[in-house]
């Protein structure tokens, strides 16, 4: 399996958590992450959902999708576009509802990564590399079964191809 992912980077900081990705109250109303995109991290930047642009990739530093364990924290980034958080550390929570949703996680040093930063993301035989500004950045890589569902588009979508089974 070979993923590639180019886009621009969308800088946050630690502890970014699930209620900054979508507020608690937002999600009083409805769980449509087509409607609740509107209001991605808007705790954190107001005008941000308006700025977000398909393909642009979420970049944080430690213990992002902190807080509760709900799916929609990570399908709301795949409904605005973004296919991928780079982070140097996940709750581990937020880090499954990624990869069951066909969210990207990636667990690198994000330190020299600047919003605005053009980064090409790439998934290569359970490696991955984020190369920007000239050089590549080493990411941790995945377990076999996690790129098979993200492959899929997520964990309903492996299933319906391939039954109950994952890959050992």
């Amino acid at each position: 399996m070979s993923i590639v992912l180019e886009g621009r980077a969308r800088r946050l900081g630690d502890n970014v958590n699930t209620d900054y990705i979508i507020a608690s109250t937002r999600k009083r109303d409805t769980l449509d992450e087509q409607i609740l995109k509107r209001y991605l991290l808007e705790t954190v930047d107001p005008s941000f959902a308006a700025s977000v642009q398909p393909g642009d990739l979420l970049v944080a530093g430690r213990n992002f999708g902190c807080g509760s364990a709900m799916e929609i924290a990570a399908t709301v980034n795949l409904a605005a576009g973004i296919k991928a958080v780079l982070a140097e550390s996940f709750a581990r929570s937020f880090y499954r509802n990624a990869v069951n949703n066909g969210l990207i996680p990636v667990e690198c040093d994000t330190s020299s990564i600047r919003e605005g930063d053009r980064l090409v993301v790439t998934l290569s035989d359970g490696r991955i590399a984020v190369t920007t500004n000239g050089r590549t950045i080493a990411a941790r890589p995945l377990a076999e079964f996690m790129l098979a569902i993200l492959d899929a588009g997520g964990l309903v979508e492996y299933i319906r191809a391939h039954g109950g089974s994952l890959v050992s």
